[in-house]
């Protein structure tokens, strides 16, 4: 009798396992799509795979890859490998374009394959990626990978409207800041104004936009408090909310962005002598030739390499701590100049202004 019923349980506990084996692949398939789309990280996506065989085979299939999202992708720096580098290739061969995108950065800027890596972020982009053509644009502002002479200021402006357009705020800021200088466009203040003013107006709404979603997730046993709030493509800025007198936390750059920083930071890549990376904490972009990058021309100690990243970490960072330094009065009176680099004004008074009319309105 007791043999008879330790058959029947065993009997019971192989026909729940076969459970899973009995659901069809499509399924499964788009169970997978879902998770490789909505994953905070790649180890939710990878710990799933790890769990059997035949997820570990579906979760490869191309049409599970083509969906996958900018943080299944975002593989830490110090995790680098070939496998890695193989995983973002199969995913791009499954039509997948933010792997386009986060591997053509890699090439360009890490391993230093620059055709390869501007042949990728430009596949990206003719899909109408944002993130890729705002980073094409600042290849072309600064001749990156070549000479000065590369530099193409009116691409650089093209690619930056195209990307401002799908709602890029560090595209459309660059934009405003390139119709306010006249830099490879002509001149017209007020146009460049207006569009700082937009590219304020969309980071605010989307910081708090984020602050409401977190109070409502802290709060929502105690009050049930409805609020209208956008959703804007960020890119990868932060917000530029001092001038109202918030203190709001600056939200996570891009993935790439953040593989870029710890790259040249944990020393995977080494820049070569006198190159610079760019001094906003949310770039990661390095110089691919000496003097590449415009500095500040009060302190010399930072550098941007766009008006965007100059324009944000003025605001965030740098207009407490710049300063004129001795030094450069003491090399002018020897007469060795200022060291040849492009120089950047740190003028934080044409966003200033925007933000003060956007206050008004």
């Amino acid at each position: 009798m007791l043999q008879r019923k330790r058959q029947r349980t065993s009997r019971k506990t192989t026909e729940k396992s076969d459970l899973f084996d009995g659901l069809p692949d499509d399924l499964v398939v788009s169970i997978l799509c879902k998770l490789s789309s909505s994953a905070s990280c790649p180890s939710d996506f990878i710990n799933v795979l790890l769990t059997c065989k035949r997820l570990n085979c579906l979760g490869l299939h191309p049409f599970v890859l083509s969906k996958a999202g900018s943080k299944v992708l975002a593989v830490k720096a110090t995790n680098w490998s070939d496998s890695a580098h193989r995983f973002l290739k199969n995913c791009i061969n499954a039509g997948n374009i933010e792997a386009c995108y986060t591997l053509g950065m890699i090439r360009f800027y890490c391993l230093k394959y620059r055709g390869s890596g501007a042949s990728l972020m430009a596949k990206a982009a003719t899909k109408s990626h944002a993130p890729a053509l705002y980073s094409l644009a600042v290849i072309q502002f600064n001749g990156s990978g070549g000479s000065k002479t590369d530099k193409d200021l009116r691409a650089g402006v093209i690619l930056c409207a195209r990307a401002a357009v799908l709602g890029h705020v560090d595209a459309l800021r660059e934009l405003g800041h390139c119709l306010q200088d006249g830099y490879g466009v002509r001149q017209n203040i007020n146009e460049g104004r207006r569009l700082l003013v937009q590219a304020n107006a969309r980071e605010l709404a989307s910081s708090l936009n984020s602050i409401v979603k977190r109070q409502s997730s802290k709060q929502q046993n105690h009050h049930n408090v409805k609020y209208q709030h956008y959703t804007y493509a960020t890119g990868s800025g932060c917000p530029l909310l001092s001038d109202f007198g918030c203190n709001v936390p600056a939200p996570e750059g891009h993935p790439v962005n953040v593989f870029l920083k710890e790259w040249f930071e944990s020393g995977m890549g080494e820049l070569s002598q006198g190159l610079r990376l760019c001094s906003h904490n949310g770039c990661g972009r390095p110089e691919t030739r000496a003097h590449e990058f415009r500095r500040c021309s009060v302190c010399g100690t930072v550098n941007y390499c766009s008006r965007g990243c100059q324009a944000l970490d003025w605001k965030l960072r740098h207009k407490v701590e710049c300063k004129p330094m001795e030094r450069w009065l003491e090399e002018i009176g020897n007469g060795n100049g200022g060291g040849g680099g492009e120089e950047m004004e740190e003028d934080g008074g044409a966003e200033d202004l925007a933000i003060e009319d956007l206050a008004i309105e």
